[in-house]
């Protein structure tokens, strides 16, 4: 069972919104500890609360739209419940909630978010994004060394 869950999302065809994919190839490439696990996706959906629930951290990492372009933002998240967590998109939120219900688990949580430049057609970060990379993964690997 792994400590560390690391779920890396977003469209890897829509330039900064696939920064979480470039950040999955990073650590990839990096010795990280053998009970850190990371999964890539397009979206959150219920399915990821069993792994949620299996582990004692869980980073949600994102590009997002709002903000300075390269600007990271962390947030502690909470378990919650949606309206209907069987939509074809989740919030970190909604999976803690399923978790916590429907396996009686739910681990502490971040989201990890760097504000993107481009989301047009591509599949390469902004250049002020790519320059930008290296502090997000130390920010994520700040949370897990062991």
């Amino acid at each position: 069972m792994a400590r560390a869950l690391i779920i890396a999302y977003g469209n890897p065809l829509r330039c900064d919104d696939g920064l979480a994919w470039h950040l999955a190839e990073a650590l990839s490439r990096a010795e990280l500890p053998g009970d850190v696990e990371v999964i890539t996706c397009h979206q959150l959906t219920p399915e990821l609360a069993s792994e949620v629930s299996q582990v004692s951290i869980a980073l949600f990492v994102d590009a997002a739209r709002n903000g300075i372009p390269g600007e990271l933002v962390q947030a502690r998240v909470t378990p919650r419940r949606e309206g209907s967590a069987f939509t074809h998109e989740c919030s970190p939120g909604a999976i803690l909630g399923l978790a916590q219900e429907l396996y009686g688990r739910c681990p502490e949580a971040f989201v990890i978010s760097m504000c993107g430049e481009c989301f047009d057609h591509g599949e390469t970060l902004s250049p002020k994004i790519a320059e930008s990379l290296p502090r997000l993964v130390e920010m994520v690997g700040q949370f897990i060394k062991p």
